[in-house]
């Protein structure tokens, strides 16, 4: 549904454009020093308009504390944070109800909502709910700086390529000379994550990590470590050789996590971004009014590369992610600064 987690719990709402989107943060430890210049960096990267590539619609984006925070610390109760959407022209998907943009949510969410969905940006399954994504990983980040038993953990995420270029100014040119959208490649590295988290089969550490990544929009694919390309190696070539009794490796081809656990090395993994589906490229689609197949424009504002704004999102679900581990691992106190 809308929840993750299960002692450090999130939960999201809003529609792209309704009142307000926003995050729901349970399981927060008291104490936790927070405001909102806390936050301002952080939603500034994820943030489109000034950046070549990213969709020129412009919100402020400063997070309303609704609950959970007195005298900037947390209390332990839920954290409720708001972002209220201003810059919004629904008119222009009025327009296009009856044509449902190919590659969008719009047709399943009719069928699965029977029409009652808001469908204005997409609602619900936009990519605007990733800035209440991003103040949960601003919580989770600072979290993960009172972890016991490691020191300092640091979640970074960078795009690597764009289009299939590692000169990202190159592969974002071809999508601007083909008017058209491209896609991306995105890695995310933990460094100081002890060992100890996740556990065999269904609730590995991959396994948690990848439920959270595939909540943001456009993600395709997930690869930990060598990833896809371990098919093409000898065994002997992918195992790690082991160089200590703390399980630090030569190598790192498993990308930080053995048997569903972390082995206490680099955590290393990336996804694929898929083009961004609205594009001003004529394609094909159903009009559900009158059953015909007809040519079809995305019009509006919308992002020529979702990769672009993706690192800071990406950071933000592993930070969440790791920030529950911790906790059911009682690496985390659950009050901090005692």
């Amino acid at each position: 549904m809308n929840s993750i987690g299960r002692i450090f719990r999130i939960s999201i709402f809003g529609e792209s454009h309704g009142e307000s989107v926003g995050i729901n943060i349970d399981g927060c430890p008291a104490g936790l020093l927070l405001s909102v210049d806390d936050f301002l960096t952080d939603i500034e990267r994820r943030k489109g308009g000034s950046q070549k590539g990213t969709t020129p619609r412009k919100e402020d984006d400063l997070p309303i504390f609704k609950s959970g925070i007195f005298n900037n610390k947390t209390t332990g109760a839920p954290i409720v944070i708001l972002f209220e959407n201003k810059n919004t022209r629904s008119g222009d998907y009025e327009k296009q109800r009856a044509v449902p943009r190919p590659g969008h949510a719009d047709l399943v969410a009719s069928q699965k909502f029977g029409g009652f969905e808001d469908f204005r940006g997409g609602g619900h399954f936009s990519g605007r709910l990733t800035v209440a994504l991003v103040a949960a990983g601003v919580v989770a980040k600072k979290l993960l700086a009172h972890t016991q038993r490691a020191a300092g953990i640091k979640v970074s995420a960078s795009i690597l390529e764009i289009g299939g270029e590692s000169d990202l100014e190159k592969g974002l040119q071809k999508a601007i000379d083909a008017k058209d959208s491209i896609g991306g490649i995105v890695e995310c590295r933990v460094q100081g994550l002890p060992a100890g988290l996740g556990e065999p089969f269904f609730d590995s550490a991959e396994s948690l990590i990848s439920h959270a990544v595939f909540a943001i929009p456009a993600v395709r694919g997930i690869e930990f470590g060598t990833g896809f390309e371990a098919a093409k190696m000898f065994g002997s070539a992918h195992n790690d050789a082991i160089e200590n009794r703390d399980g630090k490796t030569l190598t790192n081809h498993a990308g930080g996590v053995v048997g569903g656990i972390t082995n206490g090395n680099e955590l290393v993994f990336r996804i694929a971004i898929k083009p961004t589906s609205s594009t001003p490229k004529e394609q094909q689609t159903l009009n559900r009014e009158t059953g015909a197949i007809e040519p079809f424009s995305v019009k509006g504002r919308h992002d020529l590369c979702i990769a672009l704004r993706v690192p800071v999102v990406l950071e933000a679900v592993t930070a969440i992610t790791l920030a529950d581990m911790l906790l059911l691992e009682q690496f985390l106190p659950r009050v901090i600064g005692r």
